[in-house]
């Protein structure tokens, strides 16, 4: 253990990995994680419910070659639910980690900033950005890059946490504590998502977003918590004030 460094102190029956406790929002905790990405009911398991939702949102390819790119990859928990899509999966993750695991499940990733992304003007046919939003400190040029990579005609596809009482309570508070919720400190609160400044933003690039929440089933989850399935479908709700969708098509 360095110097100053505490132990993570967390409930008996929480088996996810302890570590020296960094920042919230550290990226260096995927890389602590990174044996998690692809683990039976690991840290990462939500991660994989709400991929599954994301790819619902994506539409089948329209033309040979068509590139979807996907920003703040991870360890490319999207990769199964596009596979029969048509597209040429592409990724950007800030880790190294990340990018190799993601690279492991067929994803060709290039390691950079969402901010700055070293991919020409309207070269792909689906942008998404799954799980990254609540993460960036420069919401306003994540958003413009997205929009700039993207053809005319094609989707954008988000995912995120809004800037909420709700949304800290559910993501972090409880979120952290619940099997299946996110690992402790990978979130900072303060980073979490405005929705109109999300929609405006995105409207100024030329993409109308609409809204929508996301929750895990309630009965999948008891199912799964009880061991009986693999893994919960999250299903759309009306609030958007903790977890949710964007969608939108660039004019």
């Amino acid at each position: 253990m360095s110097a100053g460094a505490a132990t993570v102190m967390r409930p008996r029956n929480d088996l996810r990995p302890c570590h020296d406790v960094r920042p919230r929002n550290d990226p260096g905790q995927y890389d602590d994680l990174v044996a998690e990405w692809w683990k039976p009911r690991g840290a990462f398991e939500m991660l994989h419910w709400i991929a599954a939702a994301r790819a619902a949102l994506v539409p089948t390819a329209t033309r040979p070659g068509a590139m979807l790119l996907d920003i703040g990859c991870g360890g490319g928990v999207l990769a199964p639910h596009i596979a029969d899509k048509g597209y040429r999966h592409v990724g950007v993750d800030v880790s190294a980690t990340a990018a190799a695991t993601a690279r492991g499940r067929g994803i060709r990733v290039v390691r950079a900033d969402a901010a700055r992304l070293p991919v020409a003007d309207e070269v792909a046919d689906v942008v998404v950005a799954g799980e990254l939003l609540e993460h960036v400190t420069d919401l306003d040029g994540v958003l413009a890059e997205a929009v700039r990579v993207l053809r005319p005609g094609g989707p954008l596809v988000i995912d995120t946490i809004a800037n909420t009482w709700w949304g800290r309570l559910s993501t972090i508070t409880v979120g952290e504590r619940i099997p299946a919720g996110p690992p402790p400190r990978l979130h900072d609160g303060r980073l979490f998502v405005d929705r109109d400044r999300l929609v405006a933003v995105c409207a100024r690039h030329g993409v109308r977003l609409m809204l929508r929440g996301l929750r895990p089933s309630v009965p999948d989850y008891l199912r799964w918590l009880a061991g009986r399935q693999a893994n919960a479908r999250m299903v759309p709700v009306r609030s958007t004030a903790g977890l949710f969708q964007a969608y939108g098509v660039k004019a």
